[in-house]
């Protein structure tokens, strides 16, 4: 569905056509994966895949969402003095979220609207289509009454949403880098401080590969968790002896003069993993700030040998799309991405051998694992925004 479609659909559900239109981009972490909580520093990008909205101004305080995606839930409405979470909105609560936070944030919003969006990221991929969703209704509400907020205050009340009103408890690399994504770069985010860094990513002859393992993540999150206290564990024996708050304050060096302090062999891979991933994204800013596109590819490599042999976090499913994605011509580098166990896995391909690398490591995963992979081509594009309407029809 394009715009020009989504204004078709909002002519046909509110007898009107709308204002104005809004984008929000899912996301991929490119490299730095579970540092996050560690301290350390993590490498995003939008992507072009994502959420659009068009919507207009009500004179009353009613508010009424369509969602191409959820067409069967019809328009759900609510007004703007009842934003509580509510089961039965689905997949509504996550605006409803962002409106009553930007509320309690003490901006003003004088009356209700009326919205249809329609977002095209791939189902279950872990590209974050909910921080999409959030971050749309963002700009939507600040463009449609010319609120000002500043970017890194909408994105935290974009965190807020996902952890105290839909009850997840995510990071904030998501919202980030749907919030702040730059086309062609990537971002260096240190997600204790907020400090952040563009880095270019100059892709005129390579495209980004996104290879969904189609596996349910059943195990994610009790596997995430227990991964976390090992990282605690690690912590607390490095403390006795060294002067830091996170694994990502310490260099690769530091942590080989030290490692003996972790006394169980399994706690140091995970340890090891969470200091030599992090010192991985630093370089990555370096490599991509040279030009130097082949020497990134090697760090996505040593990222997915990281995650597979020392923190555990890789599958079958996922190791087989990322080596077959390793043994094709055109391919710079391959990893998975995001909490592993399943979800997806991302490559960067010359744009000549993009047709055969979908065709070889597809017909690969299927020979080994027995079911399809799904695959999407993908671009570094911006972070949410308001569209001119010009460009929507």
């Amino acid at each position: 569905m394009n715009f020009t479609t989504l204004n078709q659909t909002f002519l046909d559900l509110y007898h009107v056509l709308p204002r104005q239109a809004f984008f929000a981009p899912g996301r991929i972490n490119l490299i730095g994966e579970h540092t996050d909580y560690n301290g350390g520093h993590v490498f995003p990008c939008a992507i072009t895949y994502g959420t659009y909205a068009v919507a207009r101004k009500r004179e009353d305080e009613l508010i009424r969402l369509y969602s191409a995606n959820f067409p069967d839930q019809g328009i759900i409405e609510f007004n703007i003095s009842q934003l509580e979470y509510d089961k039965e909105d689905n997949w509504a609560n996550y605006p409803k979220g962002m409106i009553r936070y930007i509320l309690e944030a003490g901006y003003e919003i004088p009356s209700g609207f009326e919205c249809a969006i329609h977002g095209n990221i791939p189902n279950g991929a872990g590209l974050s289509s909910s921080a999409s969703i959030e971050l749309v209704t963002g700009v939507l509400v600040t463009g449609l009454f010319g609120i000002e907020i500043p970017r890194v205050e909408l994105i935290k009340l974009g965190k807020k949403v996902e952890n105290e009103f839909i009850g997840v408890n995510s990071g904030i690399m998501d919202q980030f880098a749907v919030g702040m994504g730059m086309k062609d770069a990537g971002i260096l985010l240190d997600c204790q401080t907020l400090k952040y860094e563009y880095a270019p990513i100059q892709l005129e002859n390579h495209k980004i590969i996104i290879m969904n393992t189609n596996k349910r993540r059943e195990l994610a999150d009790s596997k995430y968790n227990e991964r976390r206290s090992e990282c605690e564990a690690a912590l607390a024996q490095l403390q006795r002896k060294l002067p830091i708050e996170a694994l990502g304050q310490l260099s690769e060096v530091e942590f080989a003069e030290n490692e003996s302090l972790i006394t169980n062999e399994t706690v140091r891979k995970r340890a090891k993993h969470a200091v030599y991933e992090n010192a991985r994204t630093l370089q990555a800013l370096e490599k991509l700030k040279a030009g130097n596109l082949a020497a990134f590819g090697q760090l996505m490599n040593q990222s997915h040998i990281s995650l597979r042999d020392d923190y555990e976090v890789t599958g079958l499913e996922l190791d087989s799309l990322v080596e077959a994605a390793w043994n094709q011509p055109g391919v710079i580098g391959a990893r998975m991405t995001g909490a592993g166990f399943g979800g997806c896995a991302i490559a960067i391909v010359e744009n000549d051998s993009v047709d055969s690398f979908i065709a070889n490591v597809g017909a690969a995963y299927l020979n080994k694992i027995g079911y399809e992979a799904a695959f999407y081509v993908a671009s570094i594009g911006d972070g949410a925004k308001e569209i001119e309407m010009e460009e929507t029809v």
